[in-house]
């Protein structure tokens, strides 16, 4: 069974160009250390159903932002601590991803490791 990174996050909407241009230089960081597959999506269907909360209930963006969906995958817990320690060393992500200047606000960014219970 594989593993996941996941994250979702508000976005400032006129920041989104800036946010996708820093995810394609990560994203390709995270692809040539040996993730398996990187994508980050723009939440565009969030009319509510009834049957379960929509992200927008959960994250509360302000006027303004779009919320997105990220996610990782890995063989396996060990490859994915494998392949972060690989990205983390990797200048090419500070250069992509300056720290001192994101185009969101990190601390309502939401993350977590998943290992798969299901996959076809």
């Amino acid at each position: 069974m594989s593993y996941v990174d996941g994250f979702v996050l508000p976005v400032p909407t006129k920041k989104l160009k800036e946010y996708q241009k820093m995810a394609k230089g990560a994203g390709k960081v995270w692809m040539e250390h040996g993730a398996l597959d990187y994508k980050e999506c723009v939440l565009e269907d969030n009319k509510e159903t009834g049957f379960c909360m929509t992200f927008p209930a959960i994250v509360k963006p302000k006027k303004g932002e779009t919320i997105i969906f990220a996610y990782v995958v890995y063989k396996n817990r060990a490859h994915r601590d494998k392949v972060n320690a690989k990205v983390m060393k990797d200048k090419r992500l500070s250069e992509s991803c300056d720290s001192n200047n994101m185009p969101f606000d990190v601390s309502r960014m939401g993350y977590g490791g998943f290992k798969a219970i299901v996959e076809f």
